[in-house]
Parts: C-alpha cells; structure tokens; sequence
C-alpha cells in the first residue's frame, strides 16, 4: 500500500490518501479524514470506475472506461458541522470529479443517509473523448438515499450500479462510516441487501485436485454502436489457491452475463455472475498486425465471503493476425499469478474486426505445435544421418583394416 499524506483540508485536519497496488485494474482507494483534533470522523474505503458513452463528430457513439485515480486529490472533502453534512470530493484525471454527500435524517437520532452521488466528466479532453460532438463539463446526479445506522460501518463487497443519461458508475468492496463516533471507526458492519445473499451463492469448493467434469463452453459476445465487435467462445475453468488452500471452479455460461467495450487498440470482455464481481480479458494490438491477450484482472467472493482479487497487465497469450480469430480446441492454461490460473477448453476468440457478427479465418494453436516439432523433427532427422555416417565410416575402417591383416 502506498500512502500519501496530503496537505491540510479546511476545517478538517489532515487527509490520508492510500492506493493499494497491483490487484486490480482500478485501484482501492481509502480516505481517513480527521478534524482538528485529529480524531476520524469519516472512513471510506472502495473500489470504482466510470463507463461513458458519447456522440462522435461522425454521429458514432463511443465508449471509454475511467479507471485511473492514481493522480486523485480530495480537495473539498469535509467531516461537515450543524449546517453541512460530511462530504467527500474526489479529483482525478482531465476534469473529472466524484462527490459523495451524507445527511442526517431529521426524524432520526440512530441513522444518517448516504444521501446523493455526483460525477461531473470533461469532454473538452481530446485524449479521453477523442472526436466528442459536444464539448464541455457534464454532471451526473444521483440520489441514493441509503440509510445507515449511525455507529455502524456499511460493507457492500458485491458490484453495486448506478446508471444515468450516459454514464454508468460501478461500485465494489466498499466500506464507508460517516459522522464517526469519538474517532474510532466502527467494527459493527451493517451489509448491504447483495452481501446478505452472497452465502447463498454458488460456493466454490475446495479441493486439492482438479475438477473432473470439463466445464460447459458459452459463448460471449460485445456489442457497440457498430455491431458486435467482440466475439469469444470458451469452456472456462478456475484454479485458486487462497490460505494454503486450493479451489477449481467452473464457470456456468448460463448464468454468466458478458460486457466490455471495443477500442481501436483495446478491446475487453468483461464477465460477472452472483460470485464473480468481475473476470476481465483484456486484449491489445501489437506491431499494428496481431493481436493477444495482455490483462486478466479478477475480483469474485469465496465461499467464506471473502473478496478474491488478482490482476495480471503483462501476459501474452492467444497471438494471432488481425482479422482472424484464435482457435485452440485443446485444454490451455492461462498462468495469470502462482495462486491463480484459467484452464481454456474449445477456445475460440476474436477481439477485433468482426465482421457481419461472425468469427474470421481462425489460426490454431495447433500451429504453433507444428512450428515447435518441425525443428525437432530436422533435428532428429540430421542426428539419424549423423549416426549412418559414422557406422559407415567405422565398418568401413575395420574392413580396410582387416584388407592389410591377409596381405
């Protein structure tokens, strides 16, 4: 964890900044805000991101992921007095700001609200929103209401989300008290509706050998303004090891659900279920010809209500020509870390230039068998030469020995 200690919030003391690294693609953020005594009087911690679809000078819609809060300030951010309730103010990348609002319930001495949730985006950023029709600052208000003992700390580890105009907002392992008491954060959880269910969902069992039924093969699809531009299809088998322990689980497409979006260098599929928050392929272009599986970020609760997160940024797999497909109808193993991998049966998939919803030419992974024997079998081939070479030579001597022994 990395902790930045930033500089003094009006009225508030100092403000903790901590982003937890490497787990998943967005990052964890965690905010002690203290007053002047330093004392805490708000505690969050959470998980984010921001899907924004926009209109294109071409009158295309576009979508882009935010998911980048290294560079965030908390200016704005308050523990609140008798007039104004607490508030956190977040700032991040070109122009994008998230604030959150807590009330306390006027009829209610024992309960406060997480009252409403503000996300205002720039489109004035070329970077972000290349080619955006309309330029400017747009602001996404959503009134939340969410009521909250008040010396508890609300828990919600499964996906929460808002969606409103264009923007949808995805909220995960999210732990918040506002209007602490006497400094100290509570260890008294009150669990959101989802987390209250989550013993209800498909375990993963554990198990120290793998799972001997080969799981069912779905097929996944993304879909944008264009039509489907991301196709795949796959038996997908999960092994985790988590405290010593080792679990294979397998994924049911049918109660699977598929999303992503499709860039012209990125492309991802994203894939959730009652116990999967998120499992996140994520593929890339390279040397502008070839594509490959580049990211596998996952996040998914165990049976014991645990939060399970990995992410991988630099692998290599699935590497095939743009304008093809990748087909491998053999078992694979994805190695995504030491304590996580993803067994592939009867995999086929197509990140980029779809055409018409259907896949292209595929190339094997067969191939790249027969690209690894053909130097074996030259190899083999040769050393049998080699050895005929050298018993005709020796045959040969001994003869022409023998030939000088008579005469």
């Amino acid at each position: 964890m990395v902790c930045f200690r930033l500089a003094p919030v009006p009225g508030c003391g100092f403000l903790l900044f901590c982003l937890v690294l490497g787990t998943v693609s967005s990052y964890a953020l965690e905010l002690n805000l203290t007053d002047s005594s330093k004392a805490t009087c708000l505690y969050a911690k959470w998980q984010m991101n921001f899907t924004i679809r926009y209109e294109t000078t071409d009158k295309h819609n576009k979508t882009v992921t935010i998911s980048d809060f290294d560079a965030a300030t908390y200016n704005g951010s308050v523990c609140g007095d008798d007039q104004n309730g607490p508030k956190i103010a977040v700032q991040f990348g070109s122009g994008f700001s998230w604030i959150v609002n807590f009330t306390k319930e006027a009829s209610s001495t024992s309960t406060y609200l997480v009252d409403s949730i503000s996300f205002s985006y720039n489109t004035n950023d070329n970077a972000t929103f290349p080619d955006a029709k309309e330029k400017g600052v747009f602001t996404v208000n959503n009134r939340v209401a969410l009521k909250i003992p008040l010396n508890d700390i609300f828990r919600c580890n499964s996906l929460s989300t808002l969606e409103k105009s264009d923007v949808v907002q995805h909220y995960w392992d999210v732990h918040v008290q506002a209007f602490v008491q006497n400094g100290t954060v509570s260890t008294t959880e009150f669990l959101c509706d989802k987390d209250k269910t989550v013993t209800t969902a498909m375990p993963i069992v554990p198990t120290t050998a793998p799972s001997p039924t080969k799981p069912v093969v779905g097929s996944y699809s993304v879909v944008n303004s264009n039509g489907t531009c991301l196709l795949a299809t796959m038996g997908l088998q999960l092994n985790i090891t988590h405290d010593k322990v080792a679990s294979v689980f397998n994924i049911n497409p049918n109660t699977t659900n598929a999303t992503g979006s499709c860039q012209p260098q990125t492309a991802l599929l994203r894939l959730s279920s009652s116990n999967i928050k998120y499992l996140d392929f994520v593929f890339a272009v390279k040397n502008e010809n070839r594509f490959y599986l580049k990211e596998v970020n996952v996040s998914m609760i165990l049976v014991n209500g645990s939060v399970y997160s990995i992410s991988n940024t630099n692998l290599s797999y699935w590497d095939a020509p743009l304008g093809s497909s990748y087909m491998c109808n053999k078992e694979q193993t994805v190695s995504v870390s030491g304590a996580f991998q993803i067994n592939t049966f009867d995999l086929r998939v197509q990140p980029f230039s779809v055409t018409e919803g259907k896949y292209s030419t595929a190339q094997d992974c067969s191939a790249d068998d027969d690209n690894f024997l053909v130097p074996i079998a030259v190899g083999a081939a040769l050393a049998g030469v080699l050895i005929l070479v050298l018993l005709a030579y020796f045959i040969g001597l001994k003869r022409h020995h023998a030939g000088y022994e008579q005469f």
